[in-house]
């Protein structure tokens, strides 16, 4: 009983899935993405090994509504399931057996396909779709847009309570669990769907930092990396780790040593810190000794 998307983003091939519901820990139950393959949502009366099979099939090159089908077909109990998965073509298929719990329904577009049941409205899947077709910028907000819509034309009729997503690579890899970008779940909270929104945006953050020392360190190229750690850094601006990294990063590599120093020092006030900073400087840079002393007089300036 519960509201989902499944989607692939038609840019960057990015395949993912989110799900809300007023269950304990649907995450943990109901969805499933691999990178390269495809992503799949199993809900109402659930039967969770639907997930991993349908992925399976989408591994061993059948479409998502070849998948869907395969699955359904020796399931006995296929007319109380509901499932949406797309692969790493676009194709999507949804399905809403006839005894699914009212409000039912579903809704396959372009690269997508939303499932709901039990809704307090029939408009759900309509204001999901919607919502994802018409949200423009990277998939994870789309899916969120997709959820945030569900809830508001009303959701699962009994309320919230737990709420996932999941996005990785449009890229196949080796290993089933690489190429996961975003693995988050909301196991129990009053406000699922905001508190997953949260998350993700502490998730973009760290992404835009790991952006910015590939730049700086893989490529050189410091302009753009520090353009990704400033907006790294303005996307989750209460998050006191994501700013000391970002003034650390200031305050030696990225030549702004001033600048970094007043952005560093109310944190220096914190042995946590004060710790942190100098684990880092032994870890980094006791090989370059500007860099290093850089890192000791930062110290000093903030006991004294």
């Amino acid at each position: 009983m519960t509201y989902s998307i499944v989607a692939r983003d038609s840019a960057t091939g990015e395949l993912g899935v989110a799900i809300q519901s007023a269950v304990l820990s649907v995450g943990s139950m109901c969805i499933w993405a691999e990178a390269g393959v495809g992503a799949v949502a199993t809900q109402s009366l659930l039967r969770s090994s639907h997930g991993p099979s349908g992925l399976t099939l989408m591994r061993n090159g059948h479409s998502a509504t070849e998948a869907v089908h395969a699955v359904l077909a020796g399931d006995s109990l296929a007319a109380t399931r509901q499932l949406g998965m797309v692969d790493a073509t676009g194709t999507a298929h949804a399905w809403t057996g006839a005894t699914c719990i009212r409000a039912a329904g579903d809704v396959v577009g372009d690269h997508f396909a939303v499932q709901a049941n039990m809704m307090a409205s029939p408009h759900v899947p309509e204001a999901m779709a919607a919502a994802f077709t018409e949200t423009q910028g990277p998939l994870v907000g789309r899916l969120l847009a997709a959820l945030h819509a569900a809830q508001a034309h009303g959701g699962d009729v009994r309320g919230q309570q737990s709420a996932a997503l999941k996005l990785v690579s449009g890229t196949l890899f080796k290993n089933a669990w690489e190429g996961t970008l975003y693995d988050l779940r909301i196991d129990d909270h009053p406000h699922p769907v905001a508190e997953l929104a949260r998350l993700c945006t502490k998730q973009r953050a760290l992404h835009g930092i790991g952006e910015a020392y590939r730049l700086a360190y893989q490529e050189g190229d410091m302009p753009r990396a520090l353009a990704c750690f400033h907006a790294a850094a303005a996307l989750d601006p209460s998050d006191a780790q994501m700013q000391v990294i970002f003034a650390l990063e200031l305050a030696t590599t990225l030549g702004q040593y001033a600048h970094g120093r007043t952005l560093l020092m109310p944190y220096l006030r914190e042995t946590r810190w004060q710790e942190y900073v100098r684990r880092m400087g032994e870890a980094r840079f006791q090989g370059n000794p500007t860099l290093y002393h850089a890192i000791e007089t930062l110290l000093q300036d903030a006991i004294t």
